[in-house]
């Protein structure tokens, strides 16, 4: 399993654990991380998704739900919600990857924590960012610069 792989699913069980401890985020990744046995690439990696997302986390729910026509975001199951946070922020913010290099991860990622039916429907949501990103990009720009 490659670095970026590894740092993406350590980022999924990080995120799926602030759902249940109130965003203590500092707190959270100290406790998974003295746990866990990994390089300083991989938690760098995982410790700026988690940030990431986390603060950005309204921004990419909105993108989510925009190109998730009958699926509202809550009604989502938890570990396919952070997946595409996760993978929505990378889309968003990671200049060295390349987009369907993030959505195939995302994709395997959902194959083997939620299943099949999980991976089409994140391959589905993602391709739509995917299709809109320059305009997604632009949008928030304008936003941040208004």
């Amino acid at each position: 399993m490659g670095r970026r792989r590894k740092a993406r699913e350590d980022t999924l069980r990080i995120l799926f654990r602030l759902e249940f401890e109130n965003k203590q985020i500092e707190k959270t990744l100290d406790q998974y991380w003295k746990s866990k046995k990994a390089s300083e690439e991989i938690k760098e990696y995982s410790t700026w998704l988690v940030n990431g997302v986390i603060s950005d986390q309204a921004k990419i729910d909105n993108i989510i739900q925009q190109v998730s026509e009958h699926w509202r975001i809550s009604r989502m199951a938890l570990v396919d919600r952070n997946i595409l946070r996760m993978a929505v922020f990378e889309l968003l913010y990671e200049e060295k990857i390349a987009p369907a290099i993030v959505i195939n991860e995302a994709i395997e990622i959902a194959k083997k924590y939620s299943g099949e039916e999980a991976a089409t429907f994140v391959n589905g949501i993602l391709d739509a960012v995917r299709k809109d990103l320059k305009d997604i990009k632009k949008s928030l720009e304008e936003k941040e610069h208004a």
